[in-house]
């Protein structure tokens, strides 16, 4: 009898499982539409002394509906494009929207998401040439002002679980390319990794994962997407053809769609239905660009 209830046990808990696996592969219409009959979350502003740029620095916050101080949460950090600052996902990405919906049809975990501005330099406004070398070196720099001075800001303002496997980054084009520099460059501190449309900033494969087992070892995932139109899709394709080669398991994914918030928003549903909870790495091969929709 006792070995009974604990086989209807596991499969309950198999079954369970498997459902927080479902295979998504497009959010469905709606996702980004406000509801007015559900729990929302709260956007704030706030203001962070960065050592490493010499000057104060902006994020904006979004904490989940129901936030509680006397509850610790994961982090999500969340980065922009070449041409935006720390309101881009807030003004053409609607994340806040995205994520209350999903709260309501509870498919992710509660977290608190962090959306800075990558550009890392005293002027850090996307006005003037963008492209300009110490614009475009200013997005490397942030690597720094993110780990010694953001990160820790955070962490000490808000009620957060400070260990890597409750900490997450992801970004779209440039902030793409950050997001996969700066994750894989430092696994002792985030275990979750997305790249959406990744940029040209993105470092060649194999300064990404030199050593892939230790890769394999301590990520928890690893999100890679693009639109097939995209003329920078090869970036991506580079980094998953490595990663495939040498056997690191990673979500490949090419929707239909060019550079743009279409495809980024539907990274950002997806990939956050994955965060800070169990996940099976057998399925990631049902994301491969012969199983995507047409």
């Amino acid at each position: 009898m006792k070995r009974l209830i604990l086989t209807i046990f596991a499969l309950i808990v198999f079954c369970g499982f498997s459902y927080s696996q479902e295979i998504l592969k497009h959010a469905p219409e709606g996702f980004d539409t406000v509801r007015a009959d559900i729990p929302h979350g709260k956007i704030d502003s706030v203001e962070y002394e960065s050592k490493t740029v010499g000057a104060t620095r902006k994020a904006i916050i979004y904490t989940p509906p129901g936030f509680s101080k006397d509850e610790k949460y994961p982090v999500l950090y969340l980065l922009h494009g070449i041409g935006g600052d720390e309101k881009e996902w807030l003004n053409g990405g609607r994340p806040q929207v995205i994520l209350d919906n999903l709260y309501a049809e509870k498919k992710i975990e509660p977290m608190i998401v962090v959306m800075p501005n990558g550009r890392a330099m005293k002027d850090d406004r996307a006005t003037g040439n963008i492209m300009a070398p110490d614009k475009v070196q200013a997005f490397a720099a942030f690597e720094k002002d993110l780990l010694n001075d953001l990160i820790p800001f955070i962490e000490n303002k808000y009620p957060i679980l400070k260990d890597r496997e409750h900490r997450a980054i992801a970004g779209l084009s440039m902030g793409g390319g950050q997001s996969l520099n700066f994750g894989l460059g430092n696994l002792d501190t985030f275990a979750w990794v997305g790249g959406f449309s990744s940029a040209p900033n993105t470092k060649a494969p194999e300064e990404l994962a030199p050593n892939p087992v230790e890769t394999k070892k301590k990520l928890k995932l690893l999100w890679i997407s693009c639109g097939a139109n995209d003329g920078l899709i090869t970036f991506s394709r580079r980094t998953h053809d490595y990663l495939k080669a040498n056997d690191v398991p990673h979500i490949y994914y090419i929707e239909p769609g060019g550079h743009d918030f279409k495809v980024w928003k539907n990274g950002l549903y997806m990939f956050s239905q994955f965060l800070f909870k169990p996940v099976d790495a057998s399925i990631f091969s049902e994301y491969s660009t012969n199983t995507t929709i047409q």
